[in-house]
């Protein structure tokens, strides 16, 4: 009698192969206890054992050109000697002061600084705002501004306009055709009465572009700036708001603007490269984006280095004499992987002492007004 063999037939379906192992960078990946840590708690110590090179004071005296009254929670005399104290310790000769003001309480500040450290402060006044809709708008700001000029006034700004306007913000502004915006022609006698005064304007125009991606794991900057998010918020695109940035420069050619924060494109060095060639009437200053030089430090220093008669050193960041040595160690040392605020670590640009003589404080000497109120 013929056995007879049977060939078990068993369902596609049931023969599928184990699922490969994710790998990442050739190196398998496995779920462990990081799994459950949040991008906010991600705080790694490095193992690396690269330098760090202490720079208590700046290699030679700077002028800082972008702080706040508001920001550096300053209130009375005594706060003000106590910020000279720490520019003479970190090797500050100026700071130019943002009041924040226009009226009597520029006139209070204005005091404050001018009375009892003349030589150590330059005060700026802010743009009046009130009833931009009325005729005569314009030539009122002026007047103002020329108002604040006599009592010490030596710039205007930082003027604001992430989308909101410059007479808004993102809790009290106007529908987007009522906004007014830098290259508004109602702003014209402002400028114009800046350029008369050989006055410089320090200008905030967008935001760093991350601010129109969305929040999520592939936004560039960490949960500590989520509270700057513009994604579907009621402005206009980055673009059209560098637009409006050139559109201002091309009308009034014969008024200096400084654009803060490296004009909100220090992501994109070439075409930061290109508006500074077409336009002369215009300066930037770098407050607040040592992350921007820091993470290309190739390509920064060449760009410090190439506009090095168009770019200012400020710090809008307080006055505690760490930030300030944190700065000369980015600009001053060639320290690798330095701790940086958005998470992403910097590297020391080692730039040399004519290039920073340019930057901390030879061109704010030939650019800002000095005269003597």
């Amino acid at each position: 009698m013929r056995l007879l063999a049977f060939v078990l037939l068993i369902p596609a379906a049931a023969q599928t192969p184990a699922p490969k192992p994710v790998m990442r960078y050739g190196v398998p990946v496995k779920a462990g206890p990081m799994d459950t840590v949040l991008l906010r708690d991600y705080d790694p110590e490095s193992s690396l054992a690269a330098p760090i090179t202490k720079l208590p004071k700046a290699r030679v005296p700077v002028i800082d050109v972008h702080t706040h009254t508001s920001m550096n929670n300053i209130k009375t005399r005594a706060d003000v000697d106590a910020w000279v104290r720490t520019m003479d310790e970190v090797g500050i000769d100026v700071s130019v002061v943002f009041t924040g003001a226009t009226g009597a309480e520029f006139d209070r500040q204005a005091d404050l600084y001018l009375k009892s450290h003349p030589s150590r402060f330059q005060v700026w006044t802010s743009l009046d705002t009130a009833r931009i809709e009325e005729p005569g708008y314009g030539d009122r700001a002026a007047a103002e501004l020329e108002r604040c000029y006599r009592k010490g006034a030596r710039g205007l700004g930082e003027i604001t306009d992430k989308g909101w306007g410059l007479d808004g913000g993102p809790d009290r502004h106007k529908a987007r055709g009522a906004r007014l915006h830098a290259d508004d022609p109602r702003l014209d006698p402002v400028w114009r009465k800046c350029a008369e005064l050989k006055i410089p304007v320090n200008m905030h125009i967008a935001d760093h572009p991350s601010c129109w991606r969305p929040l999520g794991p592939r936004q560039e900057r960490g949960p500590d700036f989520q509270a700057f998010s513009l994604y579907e918020k009621d402005v206009p695109s980055y673009e059209e708001l560098l637009g409006r940035r050139e559109k201002l420069l091309a009308r009034h050619p014969g008024t200096i603007f400084i654009l803060c924060h490296l004009s909100n494109q220090g992501n994109d060095l070439a075409g930061l490269s290109g508006i500074l060639d077409k336009y002369p009437n215009l300066y930037l200053d770098f407050s607040a984006r040592d992350y921007e030089l820091g993470r290309q430090p190739r390509a920064a220093a060449k760009f410090l280095s190439r506009y090095r008669n168009r770019l200012l050193f400020g710090t809008d960041m307080g006055r505690d004499a760490e930030m300030y040595r944190g700065w000369w160690r980015l600009m001053e040392s060639d320290d690798d992987y330095l701790p940086g605020r958005t998470g992403w670590r910097l590297y020391g640009l080692a730039l040399p002492v004519d290039l920073l003589r340019a930057l901390y404080a030879d061109n704010a000497r030939r650019l800002l007004n000095w005269t003597r109120p």
